[in-house]
């Protein structure tokens, strides 16, 4: 389990410097880690001895781990909430951890986000006009249209996720430093 962790901070972190420094992902690095990552359980299996039945499964739980992990950032993308790279930076982090492990990854990176973004739109002077623009587009598909309020389209702002899907690995290999210890 140590090599993924390995992989998956030497990822996340090329990721999250990529992302803070130009606001990309670059594909060479997902994309390569998304191919890799199921082949690598499944070798890795293999190298331990265990059946094919057991290398099979182990490629299956990190192509799940794809799935699990990249659907929710895959739906934000398709409502125009999140970029292409994120997602399939959070599907790699499924692949190379797995489901449970990389939903984990992915939890906590949204969470460290949604704690980070008001106070960056508080230090930039967007915070309130922010807000305001949020209430409205929860609410603009259910009021009249005579009602609904036009959204100031630079009062949405992107966030770059790639450094907070890195802190949200810190926290989670915090969290699992014992088992990583044996």
């Amino acid at each position: 389990m140590q090599f993924f962790f390995a992989f998956a901070f030497l990822l996340c972190a090329a990721a999250a410097f990529t992302d803070a420094r130009k606001g990309e992902i670059p594909n060479v690095l997902t994309l390569g880690a998304l191919a890799a990552a199921p082949l690598l359980h499944a070798a890795r299996a293999l190298m331990h001895g265990r059946s094919a039945a057991d290398a099979g499964l182990s490629l299956g739980m990190s192509l799940l781990g794809i799935l699990a992990c990249g659907v929710v950032p895959y739906l934000l993308f398709v409502k125009g909430g999140a970029r292409g790279g994120d997602v399939k930076l959070c599907a790699a982090l499924g692949a190379i951890l797995k489901p449970v492990i990389g939903i984990e990854v992915v939890f906590y990176g949204f969470l460290v986000a949604a704690l980070a973004a008001p106070v960056r739109l508080a230090y930039e002077g967007k915070l309130l006009r922010t807000l305001k623009s949020s209430l409205f587009l929860l609410l603009n598909p259910i009021l009249p249209k005579e009602r609904r309020v036009a959204l100031d389209p630079e009062a949405m702002t992107w966030i770059r996720m790639g450094p907070a899907f890195f802190v949200g690995l810190l926290v989670t290999i915090a969290m699992h430093l014992e088992e990583l210890r044996q």
